[in-house]
């Protein structure tokens, strides 16, 4: 079974979304449990997640942290990490058990861990241009954007060392450590809120975030990367 994690701070008006794409598979008994890790909202966060039957702890740090301390919470074999304002689509929990069965049923089992495809709530061209940008990405790179999810065995994930409490970048040094070879794409969309990919802008703002991985992968410290992101 899987143990979902999702980071927040001030998330109130997306949460509810992204919680609901999860009762289903709840019921079913895909998800045992859905653990809210906060880093200190003052909105109506952790009612949300309460009235909703999720776990809500505190935890204290960038995000990196909260989804380390999420990991360390679950009680699953399996983790999803998932951003409070994405929400999957329709059919992801049977092709992530799909993929989840398929691992363990291998003899050895393989550390692998897999993405959904990235997807914004939004009609526009920039939009679409976006998303055929994060396609290109994970293609080349093996990088998918965080709100693409990740779903991963609790064991791998302990051993590669989770996610680092770092500045920025934590999800690309996760990803590395993973390697590109243990990296599935799943066809099932997470369908990503705009908003602030609107305010950054459609175009300005992937370029930014592409330059911002280039200085990490030519090795400039995330402190400096993060003055710029």
């Amino acid at each position: 079974m899987l143990s979902v994690i999702i980071p927040t701070r001030e998330s109130e008006r997306t949460l509810p979304h992204c919680l609901a794409c999860l009762v289903t598979p709840t019921v079913q008994g895909l998800v045992r449990e859905v653990i809210v890790v906060d880093g200190g909202s003052r909105d109506g966060t952790a009612q949300i997640a309460e009235e909703t039957g999720a776990r809500f702890i505190g935890a204290e740090g960038g995000i990196g942290a909260q989804m380390r301390a999420g990991a360390a919470a679950a009680r699953s074999s399996w983790l999803l990490f998932l951003q409070p304002d994405t929400a999957l689509d329709p059919g992801w929990a049977d092709e992530a058990g799909a993929f989840m069965s398929a691992c363990e049923r291998a003899e050895p089992a393989p550390e692998r861990a897999g993405y959904f495809r990235f997807a914004l709530d939004d009609f526009g061209a920039g939009a679409r241009w976006l998303e055929r940008f994060a396609s290109l990405r994970g293609a080349l790179f093996a990088l998918p954007y965080r709100d693409q999810g990740l779903v991963i065995p609790k064991r791998f994930y302990e051993r590669v060392g989770g996610h680092l409490d770092l500045t920025v970048m934590e999800e690309i040094a996760l990803l590395q450590a993973i390697g590109r070879g243990r990296l599935v794409s799943f066809r099932t969309a997470a369908v990503t809120n705009p908003a602030r990919f609107k305010k950054g802008g459609y175009l300005f703002r992937p370029l930014r975030n592409f330059t911002c991985l280039s200085l990490y992968l030519m090795g400039v410290p995330p402190t400096v990367i993060a003055r710029i992101q």
